[in-house]
């Protein structure tokens, strides 16, 4: 292994820890100590790849969308046929993956972004641009569904792409306060249950 593919090695140490431990504790409440130690590396080693603990805040952010982008992209509900039907099992799919502890399965921007929002504004911008990312990735299908289903209305894909990523990271929040995956199951469940009676709404004939 050569110098470039340990440097490489370390900063993915580094963010993964960062990944693990924020979720866990808040972005406050983490330092830098504590995600050297996790990741099992010197400050020396985090400071070759980060200048601040914000710098590493903003390139956990990016690193959090490229793994999150991979991981929902090559999921199997990607290959349903029916638009409708593949936006309904990514709801489902966030669902099932409500597994094992809180930090397991929380968001780390939507995390962030709830300490952060006001005192770094550059860690706020890069949690928008995960959260913004990901809902847009959901568009082409509820455009798509929305033209199948005749489905004419003052919303649109996009805010409905947005709606759906604040009921999940609200489902997170609540799981967080009750200290369980189970009131979160419940509130994607709820959000199914919108979804689908929206695109069963009659309607109306346009002149």
């Amino acid at each position: 292994m050569n110098s470039t593919d340990q440097r490489h090695e370390s900063k993915t140490k580094l963010l993964n820890a960062a990944l693990h431990l924020i979720r866990a504790k808040g972005y406050e409440a983490t330092r830098i100590e504590d995600i050297c130690e996790t990741a099992g590396l010197t400050k020396g080693s985090f400071f070759h790849h980060f200048k601040s603990k914000v710098d590493m805040a903003l390139a956990a952010a990016q690193y959090w969308g490229e793994m999150t982008g991979g991981f929902f992209a090559s999921a199997d509900y990607r290959t349903l046929p029916d638009p409708l039907e593949r936006f309904l099992a990514y709801v489902d799919f966030r669902k099932a993956i409500l597994q094992g502890e809180l930090p397991n399965f929380t968001c780390l921007v939507g995390t962030m972004v709830q300490e952060a929002y006001d005192t770094h504004p550059a860690i706020r911008e890069a949690c928008n641009k995960s959260i913004s990312d990901h809902a847009a990735t959901l568009v082409p299908d509820i455009e798509a569904a929305m033209k199948e289903h005749g489905l004419q209305s003052e919303w649109t894909a996009e805010s409905l792409a947005l709606y759906t990523q604040a009921t999940i990271q609200g489902a997170f929040i609540l799981a967080k306060a009750k200290h369980g995956p189970e009131v979160a199951a419940a509130c994607i469940d709820h959000l199914r249950r919108y979804i689908e009676l929206l695109f069963k709404q009659p309607q109306q004939e346009t002149l």
